[in-house]
């Protein structure tokens, strides 16, 4: 399918990172198929512009491995367990986005292969390459790693110029917002500084990874309509996570 952008896109190729969580909607678990089509429709608003857009998304919203494996349950197991529930979420967002006409493909990092393609990086770049969106679904493929840590490695993989990481608030902040109003935003961060201040924006595997390998991470709020396309287009949403702080705070 033909795309008609009407300017070019600052970023060329992006991934996108979201929870699991983040189908959920107003729903106590499991996919809320409201949210599941809003998300699908601001992921088409940024592929709209032409940029090549790569998703991972968690598996929180069916089953946590670490909170599991604290029930006694072998962590390795959970783990798994948790690769599953990611692949779920993938094949969802997947119908949800090519019901919208958007060619999407998902590979996972476990094969199955009735389900999704297996992972090979060339291969998702040539389908990102050929305008296709590209979900990866089952993490790592490896027990003890968690999304996040998936995501910035597939973004480094895919070459992509910058990580987006979806949360439900407009960026980070001093502590949480939602039980202290008065907490700061940051407009910008650097990865060291994410990392002392302990500030849970993603593991301090993933941070380190995109630190080492000078991939910059946008902290965003998902609720907001249109920040995915706006991050795309290059407006300032958000937090960015780089090796640079100045104008930390805003």
């Amino acid at each position: 399918m033909a795309r008609q952008a009407r300017s070019k896109p600052r970023y060329q190729r992006v991934l996108v990172k979201m929870s699991g969580e983040a189908l959920m909607g107003s729903a106590p678990y499991g996919i809320e198929p409201q949210t599941l089509a809003y998300i699908a429709r601001q992921l088409k608003e940024a592929y709209d512009t032409g940029a090549q857009v790569a998703v991972v998304i968690g598996g929180g919203n069916m089953f946590r491995g670490v909170q599991a494996s604290t029930y006694g349950m072998d962590r390795a197991t959970a783990d798994y367990m948790g690769m599953l529930a990611t692949v779920i979420n993938s094949l969802a967002l997947q119908s949800a986005l090519e019901a919208l006409g958007v060619p999407t493909r998902v590979l996972s990092a476990i094969e199955m292969r009735e389900l999704a393609e297996p992972y090979i990086r060339r291969r998702a770049v040539r389908h990102l390459q050929k305008g296709r969106v590209v979900i990866f679904a089952a993490g790592t493929g490896n027990p003890f790693f968690t999304t996040d840590t998936a995501a910035a490695l597939r973004a480094m993989e895919i070459g992509a110029q910058v990580l987006l990481k979806a949360t439900k608030v407009d960026g980070v902040y001093s502590a949480d917002p939602q039980k202290e109003p008065q907490a700061k935003k940051y407009s910008r961060l650097s990865y060291i500084d994410v990392l002392k201040k302990g500030l849970g924006v993603m593991d301090s595997t993933a941070i380190s990874l995109c630190m080492d390998n000078h991939m910059p991470i946008v902290v965003f709020n998902l609720r907001k309509p249109g920040s995915i396309k706006a991050l795309v287009m290059g407006r300032r949403v958000g937090t960015t996570i780089a090796a640079d702080a100045k104008g930390a705070k805003k």
